[in-house]
């Protein structure tokens, strides 16, 4: 069990970090070439690749991980994304197809595991559970720069977490099936403790008593253990947004990017301004996670004040707008341009397109075809 971060040491961590770097980790699929279905191939795929440290494993046995940064501009990571995709295609050089969603749309409900370490803990402890984790994400790391900005900004970027959930959501097929989501990634998620929306933390002591706690219990060995939708990464000193979906294409990644970049130096710069950031209740914000989950961008969210439902699109849109300043410093406003595309036709969209004028088998062959687009 790693030791457990005392407050002092997560504030260090948090100060030393250059303010809004960026970073990602995006989960991808290991397919089969021919029948575009799940290869639990990952330690053959890694062998391949040589150690490039680019490239890691996760827990799912068909799953792999690219990760990026730390980059000064969401168009330096997307450049650098592009330029790993391309180059884990070439490594594998036809023996295993990729692809990028928020679940395999005909899959299995279950698969297998990566061996080892927390992976043999993982599967020990949830079983079965445990075996139906074939869920992709794309996190999104952005480094505050700053102890006491990257709290304040943590407690109010929660009340965000659905808007991005929404833009994001790339997963309506499971097991074959239209599961009427428009994500089912959090719902296959929520089988295992410590998902969706992540409590709020007065204090850096708070969050160190919760890891002592965790790790008294038995069940947070380190802070990687914390699996909330958002959480407070002590290794890198960021901000890790973990609500988005894996995307199908590096231009929906970095229209994700951008849209949650220029939102962490939004609320940064009203904590900066003297500002005080709203802490929403865990579920209110819930409530508009699941609207978000089932909808996507096609739906309606609720004012977390008021109640008032407006149409998705439109908070987006105007969020968007409130972010153009921010974007704008960042270096990200041609990405946040993509995000109001994306606003418009998500990923879930795509897929169902494809899904009623091919059929529903005929999806996985078409994410993998958009791998380089």
């Amino acid at each position: 069990m790693a030791s457990v971060p005392t407050a002092d040491q997560l504030r260090a961590a948090f100060d030393a970090t250059e303010a809004y770097t960026l970073g990602l980790e995006e989960e991808l699929m290991l397919l089969d070439p021919d029948t575009a279905e799940l290869v639990p191939a990952a330690d053959e795929a890694l062998a391949l690749t040589r150690g490039d440290p680019r490239f890691k494993r996760e827990l799912p046995a068909a799953q792999l991980e690219i990760m990026v940064g730390p980059c000064a501009c969401v168009s330096e990571a997307a450049a650098q994304l592009r330029e790993a995709r391309r180059d884990l295609a070439a490594t594998l050089d036809g023996r295993f197809a990729l692809a990028a969603a928020g679940v395999h749309p005909t899959a299995p409900a279950r698969g297998e595991l990566n061996r080892g370490g927390r992976y043999d803990r993982t599967a020990a402890e949830f079983g079965g559970i445990a075996r139906s984790q074939l869920v992709f994400a794309l996190q999104v790391h952005v480094a505050p720069g700053d102890a006491d900005r990257a709290l304040a900004v943590y407690n109010g970027l929660r009340s965000y977490l659905p808007e991005i959930a929404a833009l994001a959501a790339n997963a309506p097929f499971h097991a074959g099936e239209d599961t009427g989501l428009a994500s089912i990634r959090p719902k296959i998620a929520e089988q295992l403790p410590r998902q969706g929306v992540p409590p709020a933390l007065t204090s850096w002591e708070e969050y160190s008593r919760a890891l002592a706690w965790g790790a008294n219990a038995g069940s947070i060995s380190d802070p990687g253990a914390w699996w909330w939708e958002l959480r407070p990464h002590p290794g890198f000193g960021t901000l890790e947004l973990r609500v988005p979906d894996a995307q199908t294409t590096v231009r929906e990644a970095a229209a994700v990017a951008a849209f949650a970049h220029a939102l962490v130096a939004w609320l940064g710069a009203r904590h900066d301004a003297g500002e005080e950031l709203a802490v929403h209740p865990d579920w209110v914000i819930a409530e508009n996670r699941w609207w978000a989950a089932r909808d996507g961008v096609e739906g309606a969210l609720a004012d977390l004040d008021t109640g008032l439902r407006t149409p998705t699109r439109e908070r987006i849109g105007e969020l968007i707008g409130e972010l153009r300043s921010a974007a704008r410093e960042l270096g990200c406003e041609a990405e946040l341009d993509l995000a109001a595309e994306l606003a418009e036709r998500n990923g879930a969209m795509r897929q169902r397109a494809v899904a009623r004028s091919e059929g529903v088998a005929a999806v996985p062959e078409w994410l993998a075809s958009r791998w380089l687009a």
